[in-house]
């Protein structure tokens, strides 16, 4: 359950919200990612009007309810201020009407008070509560940044995710989030992930223990969050299987209903690791941006195989 306490401790700041009445109702329920303005509904016309959305008055709004006499005015308000409504910001530091305060906090609606311009306010409310509504998963592994791609390394305990963060650490990329991961849907086709607070930076490496990597390797080495771009899973090697020696199938993995590319990677004494996961990360750039050598290399095959079996049909 997300309450408006949860949304003004964590985006008061860039928001430039100030709490100006209603602080009884900060425990309110948003229950839609929505912001409205009352437009219309300040007028009377409230057929469509939905009371779960925050909403916000800017300048328009403030110079018309300033224009009716004090009965209309309260009457207006009254109508599309009920319970249900989780919030109400006024934008451009523009003081809230008294009626608008008293009925405020007669319904227990927190009010804010924020700084910036109406339009500028909306975007950032949108944006901070679609983020907070976004479907998320939690997955265990290490995410990265390589070459500017978000690589999470997935794989069994001891397998050597820290230590293959730690060589592409040493090598100048970026560590996102070490253990923990949470994957958050930020559009239709787009993953972003994150670590926690508790901890963000740190890395557990057996043998050491917790290390700060921000402290060890520099903030340049460190970043909050990625888009997500593969997915690399380490196993130990297994002489029974059949790992693919030329590439021509690709692998995806779903995660929240996006195809993520899926690559297994076995590892053994004598395999660098590090160096494989880049040559795999700059590959999957080339594939990204429409060039495939595997692709390429069988159709050089094919046409090989074709060119020889019409020189042999000519002979005969």
């Amino acid at each position: 359950m997300y309450r408006v306490e949860d949304f003004y401790n964590k985006h008061a700041k860039n928001l430039q919200l100030n709490l100006y009445a209603g602080k009884k109702g900060l425990k309110k329920r948003i229950r839609k990612p929505e912001v409205h303005r009352p437009g219309l509904s300040l007028a009377g016309y409230i057929k469509n009007y939905k009371p779960f959305r925050i909403l916000t008055f800017g300048r328009g709004e403030i110079q018309y309810l300033k224009e009716l006499d004090s009965k209309l005015r309260i009457k207006r308000l009254k109508d599309i201020l009920t319970k249900d409504t989780p919030a109400v910001v006024v934008a451009r530091k523009y003081i809230p009407l008294k009626e608008l305060k008293v009925i405020c906090d007669e319904n227990s609606i927190p009010l804010f008070r924020s700084s910036l311009d109406t339009m500028d306010l909306i975007t950032k409310m949108i944006i901070a509560l679609n983020s907070e509504f976004s479907p998320t998963i939690t997955m265990h592994g290490t995410l990265v940044e390589v070459f500017g791609m978000g690589v999470l390394i997935q794989g069994e305990s001891s397998v050597g995710k820290s230590e293959a963060a730690l060589g592409l650490l040493d090598r100048g990329h970026r560590l996102i989030s070490d253990d923990v991961v949470k994957i958050r849907k930020k559009d239709e086709r787009c993953l972003v992930g994150s670590g926690p607070k508790l901890t963000r930076h740190l890395m557990e490496v057996r043998g050491i223990g917790i290390i700060n990597v921000a402290h060890l390797y520099g903030a340049i080495c460190v970043r909050p969050d990625k888009v997500l771009d593969i997915v690399i899973k380490l196993e130990q090697w297994d002489p029974t299987h059949f790992y693919d020696r030329v590439g021509l199938k690709e692998q995806f993995i779903d995660l929240l209903g996006i195809n993520i590319p899926f690559h297994l990677m076995p590892v053994k004494p004598g395999r660098d690791v590090i160096l494989l996961i880049e040559t795999l990360t700059l590959n999957q750039r080339l594939k990204t941006s429409g060039y495939n050598s595997a692709k390429e290399f069988n159709i050089k095959l094919l046409d090989m195989i074709s060119k020889g079996t019409n020189e042999i049909n000519k002979k005969n």
